[in-house]
């Protein structure tokens, strides 16, 4: 065959194959909840390019609202349909699992973030700036902190109201993250929330030099960690030569030999698996905030504008525990003699630093930050149980804790001073005496922080130790009880302070706050004593949807 032959056939064969090229297969109905925020925060950015500054804000607060309200009713939509038990399966050519925790995470993420968009928009905290209402963030993120542009900007009435696009691109990328089904995609997740906020953590309209530090060591860690993650995608591709979840568990199990005579040389190889699988852990422990991955926690919850510190408490762990529960119970059931001791680790050590750490701290935001830390400890608990009670059980606690989170963190934003916001412990003394509901309302949420009977802290606690000891981790269900107890001390130790010690003369006053943050801090006491009084629906709600697909 003559060498111009050799290439017209290669050109033939060429121009034949794009025929062949299949078209990807997207279920675009069980995927809605996640096209609706992401469609919903497009639309915001057309918004601030096309809409007059007035209208802005009452504009970005309606699309927000609806956009979540909408993906909310899609998923229980889904939930209704039978997806999250018999129909279950991956959508989108593998990429996403339509399953049980999925869409109970989901529908998780998406009421926290409703509410929390309610604290977004509040401007009845501060006093009005030339004559116009102001809210949690800088007037204009761009200007010098303390320049002349900043000064020009609020004078000139200007409002950050790009926060709720950055909010719902981060809402879609948590929505992905628990349910990712591939490597690959739980990498784009990752981004996709993690970027919006390291954004959303510099616009603190107070104290912005505080907000951009705690920005630049969150996104400098995070990159870390987002390295971390990448690598150990890489190496677990090495070791399966593939990165769906299936796949790779498949290759795991040993249900699967060779794949391709060209990964014959590395699939199979054990210390792939194992350090690509270790390497993705610490991409994940980081998300949530687990010891030794924790550094970060206490100076961005302290530096944040309120508001963001209390939608990333809230819907981050969410998010990170889902894809934490999807990669050990999915990925690597098979190396469980592997993970477990060394979880067990992290969780021993995060329920007791959390804890002890945190009875040292003198300002309220760093206070929360440690207890959020303690309590992934707690969550890991029930992660390490590996059973199905062990699922349904850190589910539950997720959906209890987020919303004793954001409802704790909206009470911090009502106490003020002439600085904005008084987050030092000593400037709490008396406030029961001053604002007897406000100081009653924080109480609500610390005794849940500290699992106290009839709140849903109690609840979730029980459930994980419970699961925790049916799966043979006695020991950890000790040190979780212990931790309780010393954490118990510190969040007793502020309502002592608030209500039994005297009101300082100069000390600062609670902000009459408008109905969006009261209805904020109304839900989350509502949602704190219903799943405390009567968690037994949702533990079965939780029990339903604790199956993933495999």
């Amino acid at each position: 065959m003559s060498h111009a032959a050799s290439v017209h056939s290669l050109w033939t064969m060429s121009a034949d194959a794009p025929q062949k090229i299949p078209a990807p297969h997207i279920e675009y109905a069980q995927l809605s909840p996640t096209l609706i925020v992401l469609g919903a925060a497009v639309l915001g950015i057309l918004v601030e390019a096309f809409l007059p500054r007035r209208t802005r804000h009452p504009a970005q607060l309606l699309l927000t609202c609806v956009a979540l309200a909408a993906a909310f009713a899609a998923v229980v939509a889904l939930a209704a349909g039978g997806y999250g038990t018999g129909k279950a399966h991956a959508a989108a050519m593998g990429a996403v699992a339509v399953d049980g925790p999925a869409l109970f995470l989901q529908g998780t993420i998406l009421l926290v973030s409703l509410v929390a968009v309610f604290t977004f928009a509040e401007r009845r905290l501060d006093p009005a700036a030339h004559g116009r209402p102001v809210d949690s963030f800088a007037a204009q993120g761009a200007a010098v902190p303390g320049g002349r542009a900043e000064q020009d900007a609020v004078k000139a009435g200007f409002t950050t109201t790009e926060v709720f696009p950055l909010m719902l691109f981060a809402v879609g990328g948590m929505l992905v993250f628990p349910a990712a089904d591939d490597l690959l995609t739980l990498f784009v997740a990752l981004e996709v929330f993690s970027l919006p906020l390291y954004v959303l953590c510099a616009l603190a309209r107070r104290k912005r030099l505080l907000s951009q530090e705690s920005a630049v060591k969150y996104f400098l860690l995070g990159a870390f960690s987002s390295a971390f993650l990448l690598f150990g995608v890489a190496l677990l591709y090495g070791y399966a030569g593939t990165v769906t979840y299936s796949g790779i568990a498949d290759v795991v199990n040993g249900s699967v030999r060779m794949l391709d005579p060209a990964l014959a040389a590395t699939t199979g190889n054990d210390a792939l698996l194992l350090i690509g699988g270790a390497l993705v852990l610490v991409g994940l422990l980081f998300k949530v905030g687990a010891v030794p991955f924790h550094m970060w926690t206490p100076d961005v919850y302290q530096g944040a504008p309120t508001p963001v510190t209390g939608f990333m408490a809230a819907a981050t762990k969410v998010a990170g525990f889902g894809a934490l529960l999807r990669l050990l119970y999915v990925v690597l059931p098979g190396l469980r003699w592997d993970w477990r001791p060394v979880m067990w680790g992290v969780a021993i050590v995060t329920m007791l630093v959390g804890a002890i750490v945190a009875v040292t701290q003198t300002d309220v935001k760093r206070l929360l930050a440690y207890s959020s830390i303690a309590h992934a400890g707690f969550i890991l608990a029930g992660v390490v149980a590996t059973s199905p009670d062990g699922v349904s059980s850190v589910l539950f606690y997720l959906g209890a804790y987020s919303f004793v989170t954001l409802g704790a963190f909206s009470v911090v934003t009502l106490v003020r001073d002439a600085g904005g916001e008084a987050t030092h412990l000593s400037k709490w003394a008396g406030l029961g005496r001053r604002s007897p509901l406000t100081a009653a309302t924080f109480s609500v949420f610390l005794l849940a922080f500290a699992g106290i009977p009839l709140t849903s802290g109690f609840a979730g606690k029980f459930a994980v130790f419970k699961a925790a000891a049916q799966g043979g981790a006695g020991p950890l269900v000790i040190v979780g009880v212990v931790s309780s107890a010393i954490a118990a001390f510190f969040y007793i130790r502020v309502i002592v302070l608030m209500f039994f010690s005297e009101p300082k003369a100069d000390g600062p006053t609670v902000a009459v706050p408008s109905p969006l943050t009261s209805s904020a801090i109304a839900i989350g006491v509502a949602v704190t004593l219903a799943l405390g009084v009567a968690p037994q629906y949702f533990l079965d709600l939780a029990g339903q949807a604790g199956v993933f697909v495999r």
